[in-house]
């Protein structure tokens, strides 16, 4: 019995522990080698309002998990199927609208590039 209740105490322990993906936590120098960008390129999306850090208390930017993702949603959209900054804006504004989760973005837009025969099938 008593392997039991260790066992549940470790997964409820671990459940508890379990990273939050809006918890910003990544300066961005980390992001940056992460996504294979400039610092500047991270700034400029800030400054446009495409990727908006969260900041700590000595004002640097802090990434989390969920700005990694939009990261390489927003990289996806400008490299591989030629969108601009406005573009990505109004996207990003709709998939919100939607609810749908940033882990998500890369799917859904892949979705719909292969129901409008923008993107090949995998």
């Amino acid at each position: 019995m008593k392997k039991k209740e260790v066992k549940t105490n470790l997964s409820q322990e671990q459940h508890t522990n379990m990273l939050d993906p809006e918890k910003p936590m990544f300066p961005i120098s980390v992001v940056a080698d992460i996504l294979k960008v400039h610092q500047r390129t991270l700034r400029i999306y800030d400054d446009e309002n495409i990727l908006v850090p969260s900041r700590s208390q000595k004002n640097r930017r802090l990434y989390s998990f969920n700005d990694i993702e939009r990261g390489k949603f927003i990289q996806f959209m400008t490299q591989n199927l030629g969108i601009n900054l406005a573009g990505i804006k109004i996207i990003i504004h709709l998939l919100k609208q939607q609810k749908i989760p940033p882990t998500q973005y890369l799917d859904h837009i892949n979705q719909a590039g292969q129901e409008l025969n923008i993107l090949k099938q995998n």
